[in-house]
């Protein structure tokens, strides 16, 4: 048994209720949780806007604590060791993407909040091959984002062999965006942030931008024509994608991380021209994040972060949802 917060139906605000954890599978592992983010996605899944949401339903992706059971056959995690867990609790482990070590586009893949309780919660279990030990140099008490926005935006960087020459620009700087700045610089290349928000434009540029595009100043987007190896974007709005195609260099590529609901409006004759690419990424595999989190460690980058209790969830998602949180949200265990 364990206390969580969770929402008795769509849109409900999260209530304390007692959850009751199945049996310790032996592959599993069960962590005792210290910290856990709040993502959009959480909200998206509390509204069931993807239409799969089951309740009552416990949120919470973005986890970080201590392991204090393991089931008889775990050999990668140990009793007291600092690990966090994302978006997937679980995978078949028998697919071609499992063997070939992409296991985030395993299609049966278990999420941590749909099908079982996530980390808003006194205790979460897990298979141990999603979850990631916490390396020395890594802040605990803001590690937790990394395990989605993070790795959301660093997985393409590793995917699509983007080089230290490269020109990228990100568009959105937000909870995904602050940190696709900081990644890129680190890896050495030419930075542009595109934002609708003039107070971001310093702190964009003290996160890693080269250069900051007005998002809302059509003639700003023209002024960039050809500009770029790599655009990723991290909204969740339709844009006019037309547009930010005519900022990439012939072979360039526009990329998705953030989750536009509506159908793209892209114009073909705008990747023939120049042979460009349109693609997206989901979140990276457990090697690709240990991967990330060394990175991090590496460089000191870590996610801008506010702070609240786990028993202020309510406010905390309040303000997630007025869009002003600076710029993740992470919840301190306080049961």
């Amino acid at each position: 048994m364990t206390k969580a917060y969770a929402a008795a139906k769509p849109g409900a605000k999260l209530e304390l209720i007692d959850v009751e954890l199945p049996p310790l599978g032996a592959n599993d592992v069960k962590i005792k949780v210290a910290f856990c983010g709040i993502c959009h996605s959480d909200l998206s899944m509390i509204n069931n806007e993807w239409g799969f949401s089951q309740y009552p339903l416990v949120g919470g992706h973005e986890i970080v604590g201590e392991v204090v059971e393991v089931g008889g056959a775990v050999s990668s995690s140990k009793v007291g060791q600092i690990v966090g867990l994302g978006w997937h609790a679980g995978y078949c482990q028998n697919c071609y993407s499992c063997d070939s070590g992409d296991h985030n586009l395993c299609s049966s893949a278990q999420p941590t909040i749909a099908g079982r309780h996530g980390g808003f919660a006194e205790y979460v279990q897990a298979d141990e091959k999603s979850v990631v030990a916490i390396p020395q140099g890594v802040d605990m008490k803001s590690a937790g984002p990394l395990f989605c926005g993070g790795i959301t935006v660093f997985n393409p960087l590793v995917q699509f062999d983007i080089k230290p020459t490269d020109k990228v620009a990100v568009i959105g700087i937000g909870g995904l965006g602050h940190l696709g700045l900081q990644f890129l610089n680190a890896w050495g290349c030419e930075v542009t942030a595109f934002t609708s928000s003039e107070s971001k434009a310093d702190e964009a540029k003290k996160m890693g931008a080269h250069h900051i595009i007005n998002s809302r100043d059509e003639k700003e987007i023209e002024a960039a024509a050809a500009s770029f190896d790599f655009v990723i974007t991290t909204v969740n709005v339709s844009l006019d994608w037309n547009l930010y195609l005519g900022t990439l260099k012939p072979k360039g590529r526009l990329h998705f991380v953030g989750a536009t609901l509506e159908p793209l409006n892209i114009g073909v004759f705008n990747i023939l021209s120049g042979q460009k690419s349109v693609s997206g990424s989901p979140v990276g595999s457990p090697a690709t994040i240990a991967t990330m989190l060394d990175f991090c460690a590496q460089h000191g980058i870590k996610p801008m972060v506010e702070m609240y209790d786990m028993s202020q969830i309510n406010d905390a998602m309040a303000h997630l949802k007025k869009g002003d949180a600076r710029y993740r949200i992470v919840l301190q265990a306080d049961f």
